[in-house]
């Protein structure tokens, strides 16, 4: 498949599924691929006629929703962040709780992929910032539409590229060396779970100190749908709570309830 055919072919497809193709030019070649193999698998003679196959089999779209998942993930991405998360952020919001009377600091990693966010979150907690705050507990729920990703996520078994940008105290202390890199020591698996979830049909019951939502929604989807999952978030974040999007994303036009943290581009406060 060339690729101009394919740049056609998602400028098509992506605003049915209610995706930006904006967000998708850096990273088209893995979703080309992923339709390639489609192509060949269905016998098709090429992307025009997966085109004709989408408009006669409704089913189809939902694969082709499940190609646009990037999965583009590893420990501690955009450092810089967790060091803010570490400094001010987790600091500030477990004194506030503290001081209310709760025990836990509940946080959600949404578009979690294969965990490294999440678990970064708990590496974070553990090794940083529980000795300060030994009466309180971390507990994080990470969501991804991919089922895939989180049964990966799960085993929390990953190689040695991923964790490039991890300290290597912390490899020491909290993973378990194997032949292909690293697991997850169970310390920090038993603090994060994982569940299958998809913010464009659904939300977490409960409400949260923490939400990251990075490099998903505010890249791929298009703009009124980033405002209708702003809307599930702002609803499940808890006044004074923390938003955090990518470095290099921003909330859409008119989102209301937010005011930035100061000094951390994408890191957001409800108001």
């Amino acid at each position: 498949m060339e690729n101009h055919d394919c740049i056609r072919f998602l400028q098509w497809s992506l605003p049915i599924l209610r995706m930006r193709w904006q967000g998708f030019r850096k990273v088209r070649g893995q979703v080309c691929k992923r339709i390639a193999e489609r192509v060949q698998e269905l016998g098709l003679a090429d992307i025009s006629a997966y085109r004709s196959f989408l408009e006669n089999a409704p089913s189809e779209w939902a694969i082709l929703d499940s190609f646009c998942h990037i999965t583009i993930s590893r420990f501690s991405r955009d450092r810089e962040v967790f060091q803010f998360l570490e400094r001010e952020v987790l600091p500030k919001l477990a004194g506030r709780s503290r001081s209310r009377g709760d025990g836990e600091l509940r946080c959600w990693s949404i578009g979690c992929a294969s965990g490294e966010e999440p678990y970064t979150l708990a590496l974070l907690w553990t090794a940083s910032l529980k000795s300060t705050f030994a009466d309180m507990e971390m507990k994080v729920i990470a969501t991804d539409a991919d089922r895939g990703m989180i049964e990966r996520a799960k085993k929390g078994c990953y190689s040695p590229g991923s964790m490039r940008e991890l300290p290597r105290e912390w490899l020491d202390t909290w993973f378990i060396k194997t032949g292909a890199g690293y697991c997850v020591k169970e310390t920090i698996r038993g603090t994060v779970e994982f569940l299958e979830q998809d913010i464009r049909a659904a939300a977490q019951d409960d409400p949260f100190h923490l939400i990251l939502c990075r490099n998903m929604a505010f890249t791929y989807f298009d703009e009124a749908l980033q405002r209708e999952v702003l809307g599930k978030i702002r609803e499940k974040l808890l006044p004074r709570g923390s938003l955090v999007i990518g470095s290099h994303e921003s909330l859409p036009g008119g989102a209301e309830g937010f005011e930035p943290w100061p000094g951390k581009p994408g890191i957001y406060r409800r108001t």
